[in-house]
């Protein structure tokens, strides 16, 4: 499997037809309820998405084919283009046939920005640089200087700070390991995550001011947490999104949770549901898929936004409803 070859950014298409694709992506995603800020529908017009994905790959009859913006192809060109203003996530970074790196779904990066509630002097960190649009469309909304940015590849952050550079955006990106944050740069009003996480980094909290939010895929979902300072340190605690989220697992210091448990025995009618899934992987390792299907219909199958996660004292936790219970398992390991 190829790697994508990422050099200058490409000058990219005619400037009239990825306007018009543009303003096209704009119009799906705010008949799809997204982008009722002004501030971040301003951001979505104004920044060009192009200017990020010179490439990316596609499943092909042949396995993953490449697209790219100088294809002397038009019709490959052509195809590039759509896909790009498609609202879609894009593959950018394949490694050894496992993908490291994308370009996330526009609407979905449009909620969770939204749901970041940032406000102006406010600074953000941002966990999965990639291929650097998000971090542009923060750049836009908060201004450069207010950003901070983290990826763990320099074959990542290099083309990410090109990319940025051609669209007139110099956020700081750092090239380490995102579940350390970045100290250097701290304290934070807001972090957000674009890569999935098994538990929150000990180190997030830390490093945000008290009111900070943190925003982060996990277990499917998406959980927004509150921090706060207690006499023991500080505290993180929220609910999860309503919305699922599927983004590439967080690389570096966290390991990775094993995959869903087998799901034989479980009625078919359940083993492929969405929210007891959901169920599944924040309980993994903690309750087998019977326990959980029987806590499941017993709680009338609770959507996302009734679970919730609990961070601080050296230990974090999932609950049910309450983070005192009598529903909660702990995370990042099944003992505590």
């Amino acid at each position: 499997m190829g790697e994508e070859q990422s050099g200058a950014a490409a000058p990219g298409p005619a400037s009239a037809e990825a306007d018009a694709a543009r303003r096209a992506l704009l119009r799906e995603i705010v008949a799809r309820g997204g982008l009722s800020d002004p501030a971040w529908y301003a951001a979505f017009a104004d920044v060009p998405r192009h200017l990020f994905v010179p490439a990316y790959f596609v499943h092909g009859v042949r396995g993953y084919e490449r697209l790219w913006g100088e294809d002397p192809d038009p019709g490959r060109r052509a195809r590039w283009l759509r896909g790009v203003y498609a609202d879609g996530a894009l593959a950018t970074r394949m490694k050894d046939g496992e993908l490291v790196s994308s370009s996330s779904q526009p609407s979905l990066m449009a909620l969770m920005l939204e749901a970041l509630d940032v406000r102006d002097g406010h600074t953000v960190l941002e966990i999965g640089t990639g291929p650097g649009y998000n971090a542009a469309l923060l750049s836009h909304r908060l201004g450069e200087a207010a950003v901070t940015s983290v990826d763990l590849d320099p074959e990542i952050t290099e083309p990410a700070r090109r990319h940025l550079a051609a669209a007139g955006y110099r956020p700081t990106v750092i090239t380490g390991d995102g579940a350390r944050g970045c100290p250097r740069r701290a304290p934070y009003d807001r972090i957000i995550a674009t890569c999935t996480l098994p538990s929150v980094p000990p180190a997030w909290p830390e490093q945000c001011r008290p009111g900070a939010l943190v925003l982060a895929p996990l277990a499917t979902g998406l959980i927004a947490l509150r921090v706060r300072a207690t006499a023991q340190g500080p505290c993180a605690e929220g609910h999860f999104l309503p919305t699922p989220a599927y983004f590439v697992p967080l690389r570096g210091a966290l390991p990775l949770p094993a995959g869903l448990p087998h799901l034989g025995g479980l009625p078919r009618r359940v083993a492929g549901n969405d929210l007891f899934r959901f169920l599944l992987s924040l309980t993994a390792g903690v309750l087998d898929p019977h326990e959980a299907l029987s806590l499941w219909e017993r709680e009338g199958r609770p959507r996302r936004e009734r679970y919730g996660i609990t961070v601080g004292q050296g230990r974090q936790w999932a609950w049910l409803d309450d983070p005192r219970g009598p529903y909660t398992w702990p995370l990042g390991g099944p003992a505590g």
